[in-house]
């Protein structure tokens, strides 16, 4: 207890109090530091403790060994070695599944097969000679550097994984079709494949009409002998033919009756260009213009495109409708509009005439042009951004293009100097297919309504029929030729 006669003590004897406390310590502290005999001996023990050896410590390595008698390797599907695997084992290593060469030879089954020689073998025997040569039946997929196996069928580290081959294109036409006075001229556009199937084509003053189904072989008309068949033009649906004549006009023909349902006229020349637009058919001219004809209404045509300064050669409509791309033998490229009267895009790095155009299918605004034999290029553009985006040197005039609808490919035919159909993927441009056959310009180029096959016809006077897009179902797969020899015919 305590004394009540004793007073608290005041604040000056604690601090004094405190102080002493601490001068206790630190002097305990400093005592503390001072050597002894024990710890002096611990100080030489870690200068010197290379030389130490620890009598009751055992020394461990910086590298860890694992003791692989207890792995399960039943766990990983990994078989044991085989007795020959295991062979070059000393007789010292008692077959023991933790020596160097058992855990070898299962990691070397397990990564690369049990075909795989081993190391020691490779200089020696047939796999010394094998080393840089390639084996079909070696090649694995990198599932196969799996220890654990994915098909039990094939065992471990085996894949059966099918490697699709390339799609090959028959380097021969299916078909070919004798066309007499097919004329070999750069400007005119006389051959047009219908959504029904039907191939029109101008002959002289002629056109003829060739059933791809039936093979039936039909006279449309016969302009006479002061005229002549300078384009031809089918309809996006339905059954009317559009004819453009040397004479400046365009004749409108029901393909179905074989009956004429109009004239239109507005053209002072040839008409070598047609474009159908839903129920709007644009015409070029060698009289430098473009008119735009709606069928429906009673003037022969309700505007005209002025902006070429040569003959318009080549009209294509995009796939929307929206944008008119026109070349002429002015060199030049121009995109319109369903408003403009004159050109809102106009492209003049072509260094000739430009008669190929084609309009992606696969994006909107994408446009491939090609120039005649001073230029010889296939030119891309961007008409959302007004942008060029590449240029492809094909060695030769370029005299059509069309895409593919089914796969992003595109087909072009060329003339001097070398007359071939390339079919080309797109956008690298690489090369899928050199087609050769016709002994003049491919001036003419369409495609068939399933997007697989594609017509061409030269000066040579010949229609020539390829497989070589496959079917919207099939695009990975070869497509079918339909005949297994040629079959040549007259058309008319």
């Amino acid at each position: 207890m305590a004394d009540p006669t004793m007073s608290p003590p005041s604040q000056s004897q604690l601090n004094v109090a405190a102080s002493t406390t601490q001068r206790r310590q630190h002097h305990l502290n400093l005592e503390s530091l001072a050597p002894s005999p024990s710890s002096s001996e611990h100080v030489n023990r870690l200068i010197n403790s290379n030389h130490y050896i620890s009598p009751s410590r055992p020394i461990y390595s910086d590298r860890f060994i694992p003791c692989r008698s207890s792995s399960n390797f039943a766990l990983f599907n990994i078989s044991l070695p085989s007795p020959s695997a295991t062979a070059g084992s000393s007789p010292g290593d008692g077959g023991k599944e933790d020596n160097p060469n058992a855990y070898a030879a299962l990691l070397r089954n397990a990564l690369f097969g049990p075909q795989t020689p081993d190391k020691k073998d490779w200089g020696t025997g047939a796999a010394g000679r094998n080393i840089f040569r390639y084996k079909t039946e070696t090649r694995q997929s990198m599932h196969s550097l799996s220890p654990f196996g994915f098909d039990g069928l094939s065992g471990p580290g085996v894949s059966n994984v099918a490697i699709k081959a390339p799609r090959k294109v028959s380097r021969s036409p299916y078909k070919v079709l004798d066309a007499p006075a097919l004329h070999d001229d750069f400007y005119l556009n006389l051959v047009d494949w219908s959504s029904h199937n039907v191939l029109a084509v101008g002959l002289g003053t002629c056109v003829y009409l060739w059933n791809a189904c039936s093979s039936k072989v039909t006279k449309l008309c016969d302009l006479g002998n002061d005229d002549g068949v300078c384009s031809v033009g089918w309809a996006h649906r339905g059954t009317h033919l559009a004819v453009g004549t040397s004479n400046g006009k365009v004749q409108i023909w029901d393909a179905s009756r074989c009956k004429r349902i109009r004239i239109m006229e507005g053209h002072r020349l040839r008409v070598g260009a047609l474009a159908w637009s839903s129920s709007m058919l644009s015409s070029g001219s060698r009289d430098k213009s473009i008119l735009q004809r709606d069928i429906r209404a009673q003037e022969d045509f309700v505007s005209k495109l002025s902006g070429h300064k040569s003959e318009v050669c080549g009209l294509k409509w995009s796939y929307d409708n929206r944008e008119l791309a026109s070349g002429g033998n002015d060199n030049r490229l121009f995109v319109w509009n369903q408003h403009s009267t004159q050109p809102v895009l106009k492209y003049c790095e072509h260094t000739a005439a430009v008669k190929a155009i084609a309009w992606s299918p696969h994006l909107h605004g994408l446009l491939a042009s090609g120039g005649g034999t001073a230029d010889r290029c296939i030119r891309f553009w961007n008409t959302t951004t007004n942008s060029h985006l590449s240029c492809m040197d094909t060695g030769s005039q370029v005299c059509n293009l069309v895409w593919s609808k089914n796969v992003n490919e595109l087909v072009s035919t060329h003339g001097y100097s070398q007359n071939q159909i390339i079919v080309w993927r797109y956008p690298t441009m690489s090369k899928l297919a050199t087609l050769t056959g016709h002994t003049y310009r491919v001036l003419y180029l369409a495609i068939s309504p399933d997007g697989q096959t594609i017509v061409t016809g030269a000066g040579d006077e010949t229609l020539r029929f390829w497989n070589v897009f496959p079917s919207p179902k099939s695009q990975n797969t070869e497509s079918e030729i339909g005949a297994s020899s040629l079959g040549r015919t007259t058309i008319r």
